[in-house]
């Protein structure tokens, strides 16, 4: 059972939480308390089951030689635990993923910068340009009259 539970991933809740739309809000706090409670009650349990008395049972059963088929049956069961074949599968998706994300930002970045080539290759040359191409080319240098209409002075109320 120990080894069991340190192969148990821990959940990120934070992590989880912050992709969790609000309108689902609700059932990710249910899954949250319910999966708290369960894991509360696992690591409330022992991590080895309290061993059978046999010499009680021996005592206490009438028909003679049935506990020690039990206990000769019991000894000689073997659970069989599932095997994980969906990890390696998760794993080989993720690191696709990531390789397919990262192909498509650089292809991004190509993208925006191919635009950025082209609007300074179709722009009026620096030396013909009026201020008004200027600030067509580059709004935000343009100075916003509304927001600061003293700029770059301050004005007498202030001083």
């Amino acid at each position: 059972m120990a080894a069991r539970r340190v192969a148990l991933k821990a959940i990120d809740w934070v992590a989880f939480a912050e992709r969790v739309p609000p309108n689902q809000r609700s059932n990710f706090n249910a899954l949250k308390t319910r999966s708290d409670a369960i894991s509360a009650k696992l690591t409330s349990l022992p991590e080895t089951p309290a061993p059978i008395d046999w010499s009680y049972y021996r005592t206490a059963v009438a028909k003679p030689g049935m506990v020690d088929e039990f206990e000769k049956k019991f000894k000689g069961l073997k659970i069989p635990e599932p095997i994980d074949t969906q990890t390696s599968v998760i794993n080989a998706q993720e690191a696709e993923a990531v390789s397919s994300s990262a192909l498509f930002l650089c292809t991004l970045s190509l993208f925006f910068g191919f635009v950025q080539l082209l609007k300074f290759k179709n722009m009026v040359p620096f030396d013909q340009m009026t201020l008004e191409d200027y600030y067509e080319a580059f709004p935000e240098t343009k100075l916003d009259k509304v927001k600061y209409p003293y700029w770059p002075h301050k004005p007498i109320a202030d001083l």
